[in-house]
């Protein structure tokens, strides 16, 4: 599923029209024809396809988070994949008015990147990397991970955002993040360690255990490079939800 797949950004146009030009054949913004639906729709449509088009091609994710429906934004990946941020936190607590964040991992065009706090782990090193990102994806970021970032360094974590959580619900995959891995066959180094384990492997470090960082980097970096896997799975099953079988 790509953008240029989508008319459910065209006021007026819902799921249902959506279905009925795939079913005959629109299937992509080059497919419209006019004829296909009502006059006034018709043009709403043709104005979008024309607009969009630019914005795509300027690579304006912005405007398509806008235009989307919330539960549709897993459609920006395909477009964005290649250029999207996945990125993971680890934290001593739940409340960031009283814990720390300890890590951040980012994963960008196959390179992954881990900040530790005390070292390089900083609001100007988060807002480098965090910089023209067309598409941020991660699992339970928009409640936890970017807000909790936002707070404890004062930054604005405002690029669209694709959080896997939601659209594993919408797929019937519940649970964390390491139980959904489980169920659709994605593996890790080290199954075993948990959030909690995190936690307890920075106490660790602090009382001088350096190979408790390394294994909490290590942990760190499992979760974001994860997340890639599950992107593309979560986002083929969706696609064959929505759209391959209405075509089958």
């Amino acid at each position: 599923m790509r953008i240029e797949n989508s008319f459910i950004p065209v006021r007026g146009v819902g799921e249902k029209t959506e279905r009925r030009l795939w079913e005959s054949g629109v299937t992509h913004w080059d497919e419209f024809e006019p004829s296909a639906v009502g006059e006034t729709t018709a043009d709403r449509i043709e104005t979008f396809i024309d607009e969009a088009t630019d914005r795509l091609d300027a690579g304006d994710s912005r405007y398509f988070d806008a235009a989307l429906p919330s539960s549709a934004r897993w459609r920006l990946y395909e477009n964005f994949r290649d250029d999207a941020c996945f990125f993971d936190i680890e934290t001593t607590g739940l409340d960031a008015s009283y814990a720390d964040v300890t890590t951040v991992s980012l994963c960008r065009g196959g390179e992954t990147t881990t900040l530790v706090r005390g070292q390089d782990l900083s609001a100007e090193t988060l807002r480098e990397h965090l910089a023209e990102v067309p598409l941020l994806v991660s699992f339970n970021g928009i409640r936890f991970d970017a807000p909790f970032l936002e707070e404890s360094f004062g930054i604005d974590v405002d690029a669209p955002h694709l959080d896997l959580m939601y659209p594993c619900k919408t797929l019937g995959l519940s649970g964390g993040l390491k139980q959904i891995e489980r169920d659709v066959g994605i593996d890790r180094d080290r199954p075993d360690l948990s959030g909690r384990d995190a936690v307890r492997l920075w106490r660790q470090y602090e009382r001088g255990d350096d190979d408790a960082l390394d294994t909490l980097v290590s942990y760190n970096r499992d979760d974001t490079e994860n997340l890639r896997a599950l992107a593309d799975d979560v986002s083929t099953r969706l696609h064959e939800n929505v759209f391959a079988d209405v075509l089958s």
